[in-house]
């Protein structure tokens, strides 16, 4: 399977930072993996014009459950779609944490970004307490059996992302051990789930990755990739991050 490196800009950029999707462009013309950027809603369908006929593909950070309708604020799938995005983000934590996001919700986004036609990245990850409780697998399994949908007719078009909670944005990961046993886990868990199809589906590891760290966690097994925040807003360090993959 081809590698993904996955930007979420989450609510940051506005016109003028387009020109680091340029630089990034001009950069990794061919990278050796696949490459995604998640920007705002308000700049879905710039971005990916701008990032037509390259590299970089365009995705969204979440979607509504409902095809259309009387959903003030909300954009569903297919309006992502029509902007231009070909994956969406789903259940990040931190649309769990401030909008009360539950697994069945996401579920349900879940199956409606694939029938639309998306590539969805389903996000899992344990808070800090729950860590420290030794209750990780438990809570990633739950996640995992709740969050994703039945069928996924094409395993190339479901993303797992495992991003701890209390990694985010802070500077500090799990060790490349313990990476390693959530990453081998949810493999594990998806094929009881799917079939040996499952081997399909990448897994992208997110929670503080950086040029610093991104080739060491590239080498764990069953790291198919990252779900980069902060690192990825600049081409400089998220171009850093897409070399390090391409050469994992």
């Amino acid at each position: 399977m081809r590698k993904l490196a996955a930007g979420n800009w989450k609510m940051n950029g506005t016109a003028a930072d387009l020109v680091q999707v340029q630089a990034l462009i001009t950069a990794h013309p061919a990278p050796g993996c696949d490459v995604l950027l998640c920007p705002p809603v308000s700049l879905l369908s710039r971005m990916a014009d701008l990032a037509a006929g390259s590299a970089v593909q365009v995705g969204g950070q979440d979607c509504h459950p409902q095809g259309s309708g009387a959903h003030t604020g909300d954009i569903s799938a297919q309006m992502l779609l029509d902007a231009g995005a070909h994956h969406v983000i789903l259940g990040h934590s931190e649309r769990r944490a401030d909008h009360g996001e539950t697994d069945a919700l996401v579920r349900a986004k879940a199956q409606a970004a694939l029938a639309a036609g998306l590539c969805a990245i389903v996000c899992v990850g344990e808070l800090e307490s729950q860590r420290d409780a030794g209750q990780t697998l438990a809570v990633i399994g739950a996640q995992l059996a709740a969050s994703l949908p039945d069928a996924v007719p094409d395993a190339a078009n479901l993303v797992i992302a495992y991003e701890p909670v209390w990694a985010i944005g802070t500077g500090r990961t799990p060790t490349l051990t313990e990476v390693g046993e959530v990453h081998a886990f949810i493999r594990a868990a998806i094929i009881a789930r799917y079939g040996e199809a499952a081997q399909a589906m990448r897994l992208l590891y997110g929670g503080s990755v950086k040029p610093s760290n991104a080739a060491e966690i590239f080498a764990v097994p069953h790291v198919d990739g990252a779900l980069v925040g902060g690192a990825s807003l600049t081409a400089a360090d998220f171009g850093a991050i897409v070399a390090a993959l391409a050469k994992a």
